[in-house]
């Protein structure tokens, strides 16, 4: 019989030490994500994530707004990193992924914030851009499955990852909540400074669905197990999600669950930019959910009211 979580076998066998001490090391010259700074972050230089050796925390919490099988009942432990690997200019969260508030956190410290979330009842420990720390919090993990962490972890990210660095987290990642933000990588330069990310989104995407496949639930409908995408609906097609959609119902599975987002809004600097510099407007959803039918991606959530009822029926299609 399976141990689930998965990071508890990897952590008996000694393979989490392994691999969290080599990603620990990769510091030295790091390039654990796409853009490959090489500065030596063990002795506090950063790069472009501005992140040094310990990892930053802004909040933690636990949260009641993501997907109904994440959140549960009791809701989702979401620890919210400082910094992040991406520059969106329409970022929600710029306060702290572009502007750096937040402060530092020992790996005792991150290791006791988990425990306390699971004390307070949480489902699982949502890992919200964990991409430029996955090395702390690895080192962090330990000390927690140490302490008696047990709930599953949701590595929730960006999705501009290396697929190498991922397919490191076979056996300890059980729960991928993964962005496909782009399909065209004009766009993605342009508003998040990434010029490369279809590519290496696909890539990790990829990854990721050979690890932990499509979403399974457990009878009380959390997810137990698999890959949720979730694509954000950005105004004038900047999303690309005819081509996101394509890629997913031809290279993933057209069972992939998909969670199709209406809640952008041009925060941070995105009112200084004309594709973008406006709400959605809802023949702009329309079109992308209609999408979603002709590649025939019917597993997931849509959002209504422009996001404000966070999420709305259990399929694609809603009730």
């Amino acid at each position: 019989m399976s141990i689930y979580p998965s990071y508890l076998k990897s952590y008996k066998v000694g393979q989490l030490k392994k691999i969290a001490d080599r990603l620990f090391s990769s510091l030295e010259s790091c390039r654990i994500c796409p853009r490959l700074c090489k500065v030596n972050r063990l002795a506090n230089k950063v790069g472009f994530c501005k992140t040094g050796k310990l990892p930053e925390v802004y909040s933690f919490m636990c949260h009641h707004g993501e997907e109904p099988p994440v959140s549960g009942d009791k809701g989702s432990g979401t620890i919210f990193f400082s910094h992040c690997n991406m520059s969106c200019i329409y970022c929600q969260n710029y306060e702290f992924s572009q502007l750096g508030k937040g402060r530092q956190y020992s790996f005792e410290e991150l290791a006791q914030i988990m425990l306390k979330l699971q004390a307070g009842g949480c489902h699982n420990i949502n890992l919200v851009t964990p991409t430029h720390v996955l090395p702390q919090i690895l080192k962090s993990l330990e000390l927690a499955i140490a302490g008696g962490l047990k709930i599953p972890l949701v590595y929730n990210t960006s999705g501009y990852e290396l697929a190498q660095i991922i397919k490191l987290l076979d056996g300890i990642v059980d729960i991928y909540l993964a962005d496909s933000r782009y399909g065209d990588n004009l766009i993605s330069k342009e508003l998040s400074g990434a010029a490369d990310y279809v590519k290496f989104n696909q890539e990790a995407l990829v990854e990721m669905h050979r690890q932990v496949g499509t979403a399974k639930f457990d009878d009380s409908g959390l997810i137990r197990r698999g890959l949720i995408i979730r694509h954000l609906v950005l105004p004038n097609r900047c999303s690309g999600t005819e081509n996101v959609m394509k890629f997913i119902a031809g290279k993933l599975s057209e069972d992939t669950y998909i969670s199709l987002m209406s809640q952008y809004l041009p925060y941070y600097k995105a009112s200084g930019n004309l594709k973008i510099n406006r709400r959605l407007k809802a023949e702009e959803y329309e079109e992308a959910r209609q999408i979603l039918e002709r590649y025939h991606l019917l597993n997931g959530w849509i959002q209504e009211s422009y996001g404000q009822e966070r999420f709305a029926g259990v399929n694609i299609k809603p009730v």
